[in-house]
């Protein structure tokens, strides 16, 4: 049976935990990464431990509910929807592998802040998503996958057009917290707030708006 769930994504896992292991391996145990600047010092720090298991037991819940969505699908919806969902797991996956390398980089005492790269490289494939979203054309194979229909083309236009602005503003919005520098803590959040938040607006429009 076909999965989303790739080799490819596999690997990515795989280089993550390798990340951690060159990690254990260069950094003391008891090293703490700075999360957060004030001033002139760090005023919230990540044990080395807890932090670098975070990005691979996140890939891998990841790695599983995509696995479980694949299976759930019918051999039709698979079709329709693996061009969308394959290179989001993708997305997921390595914005997860860089932060683990950025951790690896402030653990040897690296000046190169692959943190804030991450955030602008997020931030430029967000604005792209977000002019397709707010450009997408209405037809079975376009636009955002919900798993309800949306059954008018006002709504569809309502949705894609409020979800495609939201994401614009939250990429004008990442960029803008990478080039201020607040620190690991605030831009992995931030992240995660875009990824969080993004889907669930789109879903809850859908909801609210299905019915005009």
């Amino acid at each position: 049976m076909s999965s989303l769930v790739s080799r490819f994504h596999l690997l990515l896992l795989g280089v993550t935990l390798a990340v951690a292991g060159v990690i254990v391996i260069n950094v003391p145990s008891g090293y703490a990464f700075p999360a957060h600047w004030s001033g002139n010092g760090a005023d919230w720090l990540w044990p080395r431990d807890i932090a670098i298991a975070v990005p691979p037991i996140i890939q891998a819940v990841l790695i599983a509910l995509f696995f479980v969505l694949g299976k759930s699908l019918t051999k039709n919806h698979f079709a329709k929807t693996q061009h969308i969902l394959d290179p989001a797991l993708t997305l997921l996956l390595s914005l997860l592998f860089f932060l683990q390398l950025g951790l690896l980089f402030l653990g040897i005492g690296s000046d190169f802040d692959l943190f804030r790269g991450t955030a602008f490289g997020f931030a430029a494939n967000l604005l792209v998503l977000a002019v397709i979203i707010f450009e997408a054309e209405r037809h079975s194979y376009a636009g955002l996958r919900m798993p309800w229909p949306i059954p008018s083309d006002r709504t569809w236009l309502v949705v894609h057009r409020t979800t495609g602005i939201f994401a614009g503003i939250c990429a004008v919005l990442l960029a803008f917290l990478g080039w201020q520098d607040p620190g690991p803590g605030v831009l992995v959040m931030a992240i995660a707030a875009v990824v969080l938040l993004l889907p669930s607006l789109a879903l809850l429009l859908s909801l609210v708006f299905r019915r005009l």
